[in-house]
């Protein structure tokens, strides 16, 4: 730095270093996925632990995807550190992506047979230009290389791998496991242990229940397991002791470890409920076998069937939780799967021509390669087409339902579908860098943010578990003292058990009921399938926080030029006022217009195009002495005639009579909020252009759907007033701010929040974003393939305007949801706690058993994701399928 100051200052120039923009980019966000959370409480204590650490910026920690994103200093801390720090609070910890590697490629090596071996083709890679780092991992024949996408590629790596060394013995392939299949398969795990464990308590629990419950009632078993082994000793209690051990230490282990890691930091999670309440009923069961061995007289009953099925229970419903949770994220797992599997890729020569085509695996392409798409195939890269035309369907990337023409020029998204012509593109973003990665990263990242109804539940979740333990102790003390002390008749007593064993399984139901589980689920998992809902139509919702700000929005603004009009102005009207061929007259204005960068000098040139058989790259005729005249218009000779193409002032500057006729057609166009431009031909006014910038179809019907949901509607444009409020009041908007800057726009924003709305701001451009940010909520319209609009809270990927509906629909069904949820599992637990704890019991003489409190506490949790998991069936409001959008022709 300082070498480049002083050859500043050497130069003659001053210099000094602007120290906060070098600092900003050394921020870096990587994502850890943890494993072992079981509630809330987890995900908090790792928050606080993670956010103590010197250089972590920020974190969050989401139950819901189980993965933790955090954004640090790598000088102070690095991501092995962090997940060191990770495994210390007793979570397992496994990186996902540090946030340096833009693009990265994992390769199998087969015939690597020493360690030696394999430095040499990591040096070998390491030499190659653009490679940023190379890791190998030997006993799993793997390399992962860094890499910059615009220098180098796949490709060309294997290319090294394979001829480095002399018997060429080494084969590089793409490892098998694609990015998001490592998030998959963890789940399946998952999945696949919890099975396995319930399976296993369920062969041992089986035989506890019915041992207990069942043949109790059965007289000839009844006498086989009454039989006395020693003392007051029976076989039954013998059975259910030696069946029910392994239940709780063994297959109940993972609630030891787990509350062992809650408790050494200072935290309570449901892991130390479900410790607690299991061993309460399984040692005091130990205690009476061991009493009825020592004593002749002792009559006691066990509660081995309790701690069994309990825990048999929870797995359960854990397994459900898991499957279920499963499917939330398959929004994600479906957009990855966009990307087709191989490509064709096209070898050309200096002109142009084909040499050869091979098919590779998709993830081989490389920046600038040539791919050709066939009919029926799926567009292989994020691209622009080279040659040839055909329509492609775009649905799967931004909901547009109707087919897009393409031809040379124009770009192409990766992973849409290829309908009808075959088609060269040249590809311009692979990898990370695509159309799809950036969506797939927008709703990761969306899932991983929390809204902010969700810190109810966290500071819930934070005094609940030692609350539930006072409780469940108070309940225990309660009847047991009552029973002690004679407060309730004998009678009430069953006679299979003693008034400290009633007392015992009071407590217990009660702590087993209460578990803190679906109260964190109930916001992650609605703001999970809401966001993934969100992409699949094209709606993308950058986190809970834009959902939350969205379903409250009363007041929109909207900018005008590309957001309610189309944002490409097209001549809708040509007037001569001489006799002429009106293919002449537009040869001679083209020809004029043809060197100006003016949008309306380009919209008079594609409508002159029209006129032309060689429609597509026209030859117009030669314009000498060309001259633009800045907010005017343009003059030129064509053809040996003066050619001058402009506004009024333009004309009565060069001294033409502009006719009575029209003047009364320029204030015609402009009362229409059409742009009238006149055009004179040696010094005589020939004919007037009116040029439009059409309102998008639907806008009308869109504004009146929102002042039906008690949306109010705004317009704020720079454009000029007369053309500003004739759009608005063509579309039914009633207030209008016309030329306004963009810093205006913004303070228009926080005047409207002051009076108490909440403002979402709908934007296309750049010249939005001060509006963007400062709106509750900013909607970016129309990004098509730029996708990562940072100013925007929710990106519209179509340019149709009813995706602002779709938006603020989707965002009050999915809150609706989340309340919906938090009905479910507080509703559990104030209903449940006083019914477990024996409310009903001295008018009814119900009961809840421990093992039914376990079954109903893994209910509430498998109740919540489900209850999330049916916004999947989200449609959009009836009134937008009703609502017929024609296409515009921009001919």
């Amino acid at each position: 730095e300082e070498s480049i100051l002083e050859a500043i200052e050497d130069a003659g120039f001053q210099a000094a270093l602007i120290q906060d923009e070098t600092d900003d980019k050394s921020i870096l966000v990587c994502r850890i996925r943890i494993n072992g959370m079981t509630c809330t409480s987890c995900s908090s204590t790792l928050e606080n632990a993670l956010q103590a650490v010197p250089g972590v910026q920020k974190v969050q920690v989401a139950l819901a995807t189980e993965e933790a994103q955090i954004h640090h200093d790598p000088k102070i801390i690095t991501y092995n550190q962090l997940m060191e720090k990770i495994e210390e609070t007793g979570f397992g910890a496994v990186l996902v992506s540090t946030g340096e590697d833009m693009s990265k490629i994992n390769l199998r090596i087969d015939g690597v047979r020493t360690v030696n071996s394999m430095r040499m083709l990591e040096n070998s890679l390491q030499a190659l230009p653009g490679v940023q780092a190379v890791q190998t991992s030997p006993e799993l024949k793997k390399i992962a290389v860094s890499y910059k996408p615009d220098m180098t590629g796949p490709r060309n790596f294997i290319k090294v791998i394979d001829s480095t060394g002399s018997s060429r013995r080494f084969k590089a392939t793409i490892y098998p496991e694609g990015e998001g299949a490592g998030r998959e398969s963890h789940r399946k795990e998952e999945i696949k242990q919890y099975f396995r464990s319930f399976l296993w308590s369920l062969i041992f629990t089986t035989p506890v229940f019915l041992t207990s419950m069942v043949f109790m009632y059965i007289p000839g078993i009844k006498h086989g397991l009454d039989t006395k082994v020693v003392n007051m000793l029976t076989i039954g209690e013998v059975i259910r002791w030696v069946l029910s051990t392994p239940v709780q230490f063994i297959i109940g282990r993972r609630f030891y470890t787990g509350s062992y890691k809650a408790l050494r930091h200072g935290s309570a999670n449901m892991d130390v409920l479900i410790a607690l309440g299991t061993n309460a009923a399984y040692f005091y069961s130990v205690y009476t076998v061991i009493r009825a061995a020592s004593s002749p007289d002792f009559e006691g009953t066990d509660f081995f069937e309790t701690s069994a099925m309990l825990i048999s229970f929870i797995l359960l419903g854990k397994y459900l939780e898991v499957l279920a949770k499963g499917k939330t994220s398959e929004a994600i797992a479906k957009l990855m799967n966009l990307a087709p599997e191989t490509a064709i890729l096209l070898s050309l020569d200096e002109e142009g021509n084909v040499i050869s085509e091979e098919e590779i695996d998709s993830r081989l392409i490389q920046k600038n390669d040539i791919i050709k798409i066939i009919p029926g195939a799926k567009v292989a890269s994020d691209g622009f087409v080279l040659w040839g035309q055909s329509h492609i369907n775009e649905s799967m990337i931004t909901g547009e339902a109707r087919p897009v023409a393409k031809r040379k020029g124009d770009t192409v998204i990766g992973g849409t579908v290829n309908e009808n012509g075959v088609l060269h593109i040249k590809a311009t973003k692979v990898g990370s860098e695509s159309a799809l990665a950036q969506i797939v990263r927008l709703v990761e990242s969306a899932q991983m943010a929390k809204a902010p109804v969700q810190k109810f539940a966290d500071r819930i979740s934070k005094y609940f578990v030692p609350l539930v333990i006072m409780l469940s102790f108070s309940t225990w003390l309660a009847w047991f003292l009552a029973g002690k002390l004679h407060g309730y008749p004998e009678s009430w007593i069953p006679s299979s058990m003693d008034s400290f064993e009633l007392a015992l399984q009071f407590g217990i139901s009660v702590m087993v009921i209460a578990c803190p589980c679906a109260l964190g689920l109930a916001t992650p998992t609605a703001v999970m399938v809401g966001t993934g809902v969100g992409a699949s139509l094209g709606v993308l919702i950058k986190g809970g926080q834009a959902l939350e700000g969205a379903h409250k929005v009363n007041c929109i603004v909207f900018d005008k030029t590309g957001t309610l009009t189309v944002g490409k102005p097209v001549v809708v009207n040509t007037r001569l006022l001489k006799n002429m061929v009106l293919h002449e007259f537009y040869e001679l204005v083209a020809a004029t217009e043809v060197n100006s960068e003016h949008p309306l000098a380009k919209a008079i040139i594609e409508y002159g195009k029209k006129f032309r058989e060689d429609e597509e790259n026209p030859a117009w005729p030669e314009a000498r002495d060309f001259v633009s005249i800045t907010g005017h218009g343009v003059k030129a000779i064509v053809r040996n005639k003066e050619v001058i193409v402009g506004n009024k002032s333009l004309m009565l500057e060069n001294n033409i009579v502009i006719p009575v006729d029209a003047q009364d057609m320029l204030t015609e166009t402009e009362s229409m909020a059409q742009t009238g431009i006149l055009v004179s031909i040696d010094g005589e006014v020939t004919g007037v252009l009116a040029i439009s910038d059409p309102v998008k179809p639907g806008a009308q019907e869109v504004i009146s759907i929102l002042k039906s949901m008690n949306v109010r509607s705004i317009v704020v444009t720079g454009d000029n007033w007369g053309t500003a409020s004739s759009i608005a009041s063509q579309i039914g908007i009633e207030t209008v701010v016309a030329e306004a800057k963009p810093e205006q726009k913004a303070e228009k924003v926080k005047e409207l929040q002051a009076e108490g709305y909440a403002v979402a701001m709908v934007g296309d451009g750049i010249n939005d974003s001060p509006a963007l940010v400062a709106a509750d909520v900013g909607m970016a319209i129309g990004a098509g393939t730029d996708i990562a609009i940072e100013a925007a809270d929710i990106v519209l990927m179509k340019s149709n305007l009813e995706d602002v509906i779709t938006a603020i629909h989707l965002s009050r069904r999915t809150f609706s949801r989340i309340r919906l949820n938090y009905i479910w599992a507080l509703g559990y637990n104030i209903l449940g706690i006083p019914i477990a704890a024996g409310a009903l019991f001295p008018s009814t003489g119900f009961r809840l058993p421990p093992w039914i409190a376990g079954a109903a506490m893994a209910a509430s949790s498998v109740s919540v994701v489900c209850c999330s998991l049916l916004l999947k069936n989200y449609e959009r409001p009836k009134k937008l399928e009703n609502l017929e959008i024609g296409g515009i022709q921009i001919e």
